[in-house]
């Protein structure tokens, strides 16, 4: 990625474009299918994944690599600043979901359920310089996300899930954590990472 961003809005333009324009305009070229769809199935998952993944972000909200990390871009706690925050960083998680499940998942769905490992090692390099902790669970993430949405054939899945929870790490790092800092890392202390 030879093109730099600086702040939020710039990585919006830039994440439209490459993920979300390019993926559709390969899709529309080679007849493909990015698991752009809404039904019984996707909805059921989307709730079961996200409800799934609330508690890591509930945790991982209390550790101090993450509340030095998050929020990535600038904001605050009000709600007229942190809104139109969380709707950009939205447009920056549907255009990652459209590329990593969608283009790369879904969009081959026909080499079957295989095609939830195409990405994981792309997924995880994606998400170096991020704390420690995420850069080990973002690969079993991806196969985790992948794996719903090639059943759901749908990245409405991922897409909730990753963006909802973005959103409550934000919010929840800009306040008081839920569960103290200190049992969080005595329940963790195990782990061979700094968290």
């Amino acid at each position: 990625m030879e093109w730099e961003t600086v702040g939020l809005n710039q990585r919006v333009v830039r994440e439209t474009v490459v993920y979300i324009l390019g993926p559709s305009v390969l899709a529309l070229f080679y007849g493909r299918h990015l698991g752009w769809r809404v039904d019984r199935l996707a909805l059921k998952n989307t709730v079961l994944l996200a409800l799934f993944v609330l508690p890591f972000y509930i945790v991982g909200s209390s550790l101090p690599s993450v509340r030095t990390y998050y929020p990535m871009w600038e904001t605050g706690a009000a709600l007229g600043e942190f809104l139109p925050h969380t709707v950009k960083q939205f447009v920056v998680v549907i255009a990652a979901e459209t590329y990593y499940r969608g283009l790369l998942c879904v969009g081959v769905r026909e080499i079957g359920f295989k095609s939830v490992f195409i990405s994981p090692i792309v997924y995880t390099i994606h998400h170096l310089g991020k704390p420690p902790i995420e850069i080990i669970l973002s690969g079993p993430t991806d196969v985790l996300f992948g794996a719903v949405d090639y059943k759901s054939n749908s990245i409405l899945p991922s897409i909730i899930a990753h963006g909802a929870g973005l959103a409550l790490l934000d919010w929840l790092v800009l306040h008081d954590p839920l569960i103290p800092t200190t049992q969080v890392l005595s329940w963790l202390r195990w782990l061979p990472v700094p968290l």
